[in-house]
């Protein structure tokens, strides 16, 4: 439930909300990314501190109140009555759940299990976002002719609440982290995951892009109604629910950045997919594409983190790659909304994304694989 809250409902259902908020409040494209930069910002500044406040309080009372917090700040953006009064609810939204995100990865990879299970669970950890995705999907789109964006504000925060109370009612039967060792030294050094890092920050630019202005594009340039939407949605959530579980087996075999590479070249290919041959068709195999594959590059650096550091620095090596992602993350929305505001509309931006994926792909695939210090 932390995925299907942080990523499913709380950030990636704006994509489906964009396109009527910025009609009905007068918006550039620049002004609707940066709704979701401040959003990226928020999340960036919760992954500075996750594992600390997780160490302080307890990883699963951080876990329950980022997640109670982020659905609050979500349901809270259907009052808002000015941009800085949503620019800020997105903000806290944003910094609540990569807390939730973060400690939530670590007590999943925190799991005793062998290397193949190992990756079952984390797959089902961010299969998660898929099912947020999915129910947003059914959710959202319906409502907008009746109840506007704020009616679809509101139900993601209820949505999100239920899930919330489900998340904290199983919380009890989770294993606590491993505690961190009194010994001297490093538990991990940044330095061994040099490459992934990079990747990572070049990931969470590039898919962004995607994830906000997919939905404007396919309104504008292949006229998709609400039940085309909801569709193309549906499609892409449980595409990577299933995809989330199908790269488990891959990530188990695949060392180094070899996995992140291939994850990441797929959601590429999604990407480009509908921008390069226009067509329903095309779009509809752009969302099994990416949908398939964008939570499996998070998997991806998770499965690295749990093979090649010690357990007790699980939680503080996700906090640094979510880090880089979050800064990838401010970058894009910004970035992609300039460029959709030109003569050329939303294409060029979504076109920059490739580039920047291709490249994630790359780099990422120069990634060794550092030995454990416990092997």
């Amino acid at each position: 439930m932390g995925p299907a809250v942080v990523l499913g409902l709380s950030r990636f259902a704006y994509a489906l909300l964009l396109p009527t908020m910025r009609a009905d409040l007068g918006w550039s494209f620049a002004d609707a990314g940066a709704l979701n930069t401040g959003n990226a910002a928020g999340y960036l500044a919760g992954a500075l501190f996750a594992n600390g406040l997780g160490g302080r309080v307890g990883h699963k009372t951080a876990f329950v109140s980022a997640l109670l917090l982020t659905s609050l700040a979500t349901g809270a953006s259907a009052v808002a009555v000015s941009f800085p009064a949503l620019l800020a609810l997105r903000f806290l939204a944003g910094l609540s759940g990569a807390v939730a995100f973060v400690v939530g990865a670590g007590l999943t990879a925190g799991f005793n299990a062998s290397p193949k299970r190992s990756s079952t669970l984390l797959g089902l950890y961010f299969a998660g976002a898929g099912i947020g995705v999915t129910a947003s999907a059914l959710l959202v789109p319906p409502l907008l002719a009746t109840v506007g964006w704020r009616g679809g504000w509101l139900a993601l925060g209820a949505l999100a609440l239920g899930a919330t109370l489900w998340a904290g009612a199983v919380i009890r039967r989770v294993p606590p982290p491993p505690l961190r060792k009194l010994i001297g030294g490093r538990a991990w050094s940044p330095g061994s995951m040099t490459f992934l890092l990079v990747s990572y920050g070049l990931y969470g630019a590039g898919y962004i892009a995607y994830a906000t202005f997919i939905v404007a594009f396919l309104r504008d340039t292949e006229g998709f109604n609400a039940v085309a939407i909801t569709t193309f949605w549906s499609v892409l959530g449980l595409s990577s629910v299933f995809g989330a579980f199908a790269w488990g087996p891959i990530l188990a075999r695949l060392r180094g950045g070899l996995c992140a590479a291939a994850t990441i070249g797929v959601v590429a290919a999604g990407t480009a997919l509908p921008i390069a041959l226009p067509s329903p068709l095309a779009s509809y195999t752009s969302a099994i594409l990416f949908g398939g594959s964008f939570l499996a590059v998070i998997a991806s650096v998770t499965s690295f983190v749990r093979r090649t550091t010690e357990p007790e620095a699980w939680t503080a090596a996700i906090g640094a790659l979510t880090i880089s992602f979050g800064l990838g993350q401010c970058i894009g929305p910004v970035l992609s909304g300039a460029m959709a505001d030109g003569p050329d509309g939303i294409r060029p931006g979504l076109w920059v994304s490739v580039g920047i994926l291709i490249a994630a792909s790359v780099i990422a695939a120069l990634q060794p694989e550092p030995a454990r210090k416990d092997a």
